[in-house]
């Protein structure tokens, strides 16, 4: 029996071994179920390999978001376009369509919107509308009492269970304006930090990604019709720190797997990414999930039982922007970097290197197998490589090699 160890010996064994991890046909492994692929984090999703689909989807939501904001708009709130709101307690059974009929018969004009707030007996009715006179003030007050007979905290019918607050467009404009200056302080803060903690490539695609998250959370808010406040701006912030959040930990995965990569031909750096992707996927997945239950609960509670309508402002732009930031940092930001990788630098050259490695280990293996050109894993179409024998191992297959080696 020859010694595998041996001087004669140890160059033809570690060749074998070599040859036989790009000559095991893959398909031919066991399986892994869905969510213990998840857990294992072996690179069972093509996630960057698929960017093209990503991409499709980025540009779809992307459109569509642009779109409502340019043809819809925003529904801005009193705090920034100014006016008038009328509140009284709803347990006189009042509708919004009634309100609404008072509110046109007293004043000659639609109010901008009449909406209930909460549920039973702690329910109210807000009417916002433009900014009223003292005159036009009396006489909404006085056709919504006669119509309604709202009570006050005694339960007494009075006309001071009606309030109205008044809004000037200056305040507004100042809002509006100290709104615009904490969304570009914290953009310009942002920007700088990821310039210093990741390099050049990875910096430019988490900026684009942040500015995904933006886009689509703003679209969706005008596309419902939801109305713009203060809360509302609060909101937007928090939920940009947890998109940018969510990114870091992924690229620092795939800065930790593609250190070196460049230097070696077993994987090129897209398969190491899309490896990151995989590794912190089950991560950011239970993150959303433990950032939305809360969210969800204060839309519940605080807006449904309670009828905090400020709370649902904040509430609706956090739920929205978590899921938005979530599939960004997955589906996008990794697959954006890989894409500008490719395209610009040596890792372009170092995919086709890998190819090239792999095509001559499947020309050495024997020219009986059937040869095809196809695409490295990972690198979404970019680079030929062999199919079958000299094919990257396929997401989530078990590890081959030396287990497969037969001793002498």
């Amino acid at each position: 029996m020859t010694n595998p160890q041996g001087p004669t010996g140890s160059g033809t064994d570690t060749a074998t071994a070599n040859l036989a991890d790009d000559t095991v046909d893959q398909t031919s492994l066991p399986k892994h179920g869905l969510f213990s692929r998840l857990y294992t984090g072996t690179g069972a999703f093509d996630v960057v390999g698929k960017r093209r689909m990503y991409y499709g989807i980025v540009a779809a939501l992307v459109l569509i978001s642009l779109a409502s904001m340019v043809f819809r708009g925003f529904s801005l709130g009193i705090d920034f376009e100014g006016g008038s709101r009328i509140q009284f307690p709803a347990a006189s059974g009042a509708t919004t369509e009634q309100v609404e009929e008072v509110y046109a018969d007293t004043l000659g004009e639609d109010p901008v919107s009449v909406q209930t707030v909460g549920t039973g007996d702690s329910s109210t009715i807000q009417i916002r509308s433009v900014a009223l006179d003292a005159r036009q003030t009396v006489e909404l007050q006085n056709a919504l009492f006669d119509a309604f007979q709202p009570e006050d905290q005694n339960g007494q019918p009075s006309k001071n269970a009606i309030s109205i607050a008044d809004v000037s467009e200056t305040w507004g404009s100042q809002i509006t304006k100290k709104a615009l200056i904490a969304l570009v302080v914290f953009l310009v803060i942002v920007s700088i930090y990821i310039g210093v903690r990741f390099e050049r490539d990875m910096a430019i695609a988490a900026i684009i990604a942040l500015f995904f998250d933006m886009v689509v959370t703003a679209g969706a808010y005008s596309l419902v019709g939801l109305e713009v406040t203060p809360a509302t701006v609060i909101g937007f912030l928090t939920i940009l720190g947890f998109s940018l959040y969510d990114t870091v930990v992924v690229f620092d995965k795939v800065e930790e797997n593609t250190r070196g990569v460049l230097h070696t031909t077993r994987r090129t750096y897209a398969e190491q990414a899309n490896l990151a992707v995989n590794q912190t996927l089950m991560r950011s997945i239970n993150t959303t999930l433990i950032s939305v239950l809360p969210v969800i609960g204060l839309l519940v509670v605080a807006v449904g039982l309670l009828g905090v309508g400020t709370l649902k402002d904040l509430a609706v732009v956090q739920l929205v922007g978590i899921i938005v930031g979530a599939f960004s940092s997955i589906f996008f930001a990794t697959p954006m970097l890989v894409s500008i990788k490719e395209r610009w630098g040596p890792v372009a050259a170092h995919t086709r290197k890998v190819a090239a490695r792999r095509a001559e280990r499947a020309a050495r293996s024997g020219g009986s197998n059937s040869v095809s050109g196809v695409a490295l894993a990972g690198s979404g179409g970019s680079a030929p490589v062999l199919r079958h024998t000299a094919e990257a191992p396929k997401p989530g297959a078990r590890p081959t090699g030396k287990r497969n080696k037969k001793r002498q």
